[in-house]
């Protein structure tokens, strides 16, 4: 299993930008995709963006296409989620977590691994 550990949430007013950050240990993290979900208020995990293994392949939500970049550093064990033009609506718990599996995983039960979460709140 891999330890995460993420940072970087705070307040922000909308339009403004925040860089998440996801640093993991305990094995190998080039092993793994990576993903960030985030969590709302009194809501369920909401998929947001992955990427592979090797950082070629990323996938971002319909929600995020075109605001949020995932990328990683496999040298830095971290995988980053960079959130531009921030709603109000983006206000949650973000979490990262890690996957065995290769392909397009947006399902939570695809991960097996994941983080504590930080708090991102984007007031209007």
């Amino acid at each position: 299993q891999v330890q995460l550990v993420e940072s970087g949430g705070g307040l922000v007013q909308a339009g403004g930008s925040l860089r998440l950050s996801c640093v993991a240990s305990g094995t190998s993290f080039r092993n793994y995709a990576m993903g960030w979900f985030r969590q709302a208020s009194g809501k369920g995990y909401e998929f947001v963006a992955r990427i592979d293994r090797n950082g070629g392949n990323t996938y971002c939500a319909d929600s995020v296409k075109g605001r949020f970049t995932i990328s990683r550093d496999n040298g830095e064990n971290t995988v980053y989620l960079q959130m531009n033009s921030l709603k109000p609506e983006d206000t949650a718990i973000y979490f990262c977590a890690a996957t065995n599996a290769n392909g397009r995983e947006t399902s939570t039960s695809a991960y097996h691994s994941w983080g504590q979460g930080t708090q991102v709140t984007v007031s209007s």
